[in-house]
């Protein structure tokens, strides 16, 4: 089982396709409040298509409601990979070959330290990209990490 959450997330368009991408894999999604959007916003929908029935989606007033309800579906803190640019781990190198949890912060600002530090450093995973760039799309990031997670678990059904 791959689990994504979102912590914090602004963009709708961006969770639109994520939400999309979720459906898609099997994924579960996690959003934690507070939402840049409402979840009725037509960028939201648009970027989503119809996959919103059929992705698994749950929303969270607090990071620390998520984590408990994670930990409740076997989810140690040690299985769940924080996505940052501070990290050093790259994804094929992290074991994502078991149930884990991919979380990834607000598209403008990342995951805040105080988030990052609930998780060991060793976890940290971040995307290689060309020297002087900032960051990748939330959207784009999200489905490498995904993708890297579903392939290291040989594309199994994940629901």
């Amino acid at each position: 089982m791959i689990h994504v959450v979102l912590y914090e997330p602004e963009i709708p368009s961006n969770t639109g396709n994520i939400i999309r991408l979720c459906a898609n894999t099997g994924a579960q999604l996690h959003l934690v409040k507070p939402l840049g959007f409402e979840l009725d916003d037509k960028k939201l929908k648009r970027a989503g298509l119809d996959y919103h029935e059929w992705a698994r989606m749950q929303i969270w007033e607090t990071i620390e409601d998520c984590l408990t309800a994670l930990a409740k579906q076997g989810i140690s803190v040690d299985a769940i990979y924080p996505m940052t640019t501070k990290g050093s781990a790259l994804p094929h190198q992290s074991e994502l070959n078991r149930p884990v949890a991919l979380l990834l912060g607000p598209e403008t600002r990342g995951l805040p330290e105080q988030v990052r530090m609930m998780f060991p450093v060793e976890n940290w995973i971040r995307l290689p990209m060309a020297p002087n760039s900032r960051s990748l799309n939330l959207s784009n990031a999200t489905a490498v990490i995904v993708y890297e997670a579903w392939r290291q678990q040989g594309f199994k059904d994940l629901i």
